[in-house]
């Protein structure tokens, strides 16, 4: 880890650019803003593959699939794979798969659609998420709250339908079904999901299950080095040959040192200057500059 960071300049990006062969990139506060991209975005991506950079989009926002993300990057004019995409929610799914869950156990998720599909992609039988936002509890009747037996596993990403019916579904499932898992896409506190302003992120939801069990979960997503397995294993590239980008300290920029990688911060986001700068703060990327197009400015491309 670096003592200090650098602000990004026309040497030191040239030392970053000839040294790595491809860029990772949080996407929220560093492409886009909610549904609005951040100035220069699109064309800096281009200039990068135009210059035979490989491009991949490590996201911890669960809330879509990666093909639900790669339609969002065409409805802004940029063209990704899917296979390009690492979010969160196929994280989650890789997970289970990796440590063989049992195909007759079932999956509860307290989050999105793109949970639900990157589970069920991955064979295995997911419920709950937006299926179960407008359901409540009754506490004038005395009988008991039933919950599926079968549930081995809980899953909990951003879910901006969270209610009290899918919090006592989730926690009756980890307290009372033999070995069931408690997986977190995530912990962010906050997250751009309006270009204007931040809100609560799935820490918050994390938070209040883990309050109701007193268990602490598995989170797949950034800063776990979980999805870092498979980038190494797809592109076939050693850490020290990437960059992760991103506009956060304690996920994106700790990812990145905590598998080798150079790192770069934009202020685009939720960090600001003076949090980078603020003697308590003991992460340092080793560049940080306003936002990705700096480097297409400093680049003169």
């Amino acid at each position: 880890m670096s003592s200090s960071s650098q602000r990004l300049s026309v040497n030191n990006l040239k030392d970053l650019f000839d040294s790595v062969e491809a860029f990772l990139f949080d996407c929220d506060g560093v492409i886009w803003k909610g549904d609005q991209l951040i100035d220069g975005a699109s064309q800096t991506l281009h200039m990068l593959r135009s210059k035979g950079k490989k491009l991949v989009f490590v996201t911890n926002n669960s809330w879509k699939s990666r093909s639900q993300f790669a339609e969002k990057f065409k409805s802004l004019g940029i063209s990704v794979s899917p296979d390009e995409i690492f979010s969160s929610s196929f994280a989650a799914a890789m997970y289970l798969k990796l440590n063989n869950f049992p195909t007759q156990k079932k999956v509860y998720v307290i989050g999105g659609d793109g949970i639900l599909d990157e589970l069920q992609l991955a064979g295995f039988t997911a419920f709950g998420g937006p299926g179960d936002a407008d359901k409540t509890i009754d506490w004038k009747q005395s009988g008991i709250f039933e919950h599926d037996k079968s549930v081995g596993a809980v899953v909990v990403g951003i879910d901006p339908k969270i209610n009290y019916y899918k919090l006592q579904y989730g926690t009756l499932c980890i307290r009372e079904n033999p070995g069931c898992l408690f997986i977190a896409t995530n912990r962010d506190a906050v997250g751009h999901m309006t270009p204007s302003q931040e809100w609560p992120g799935a820490g918050c939801m994390v938070a209040a299950v883990c309050g109701s069990t007193q268990k602490e979960p598995v989170v797949v997503g950034k800063p776990s080095t979980f999805m870092m397995d498979f980038l190494l294993e797809k592109f076939n590239l050693s850490c020290s040959k990437m960059c992760m980008v991103g506009d956060r300290l304690d996920t994106d920029i700790l990812f990145g040192q905590s598998a080798g990688c150079k790192t770069l911060l934009v202020l685009s986001g939720c960090t600001t200057q003076s949090a980078l700068q603020d003697p308590s703060n003991n992460i340092q990327p080793d560049y940080y500059a306003t936002k990705i197009s700096e480097m297409l400015e400093l680049l003169g491309a």
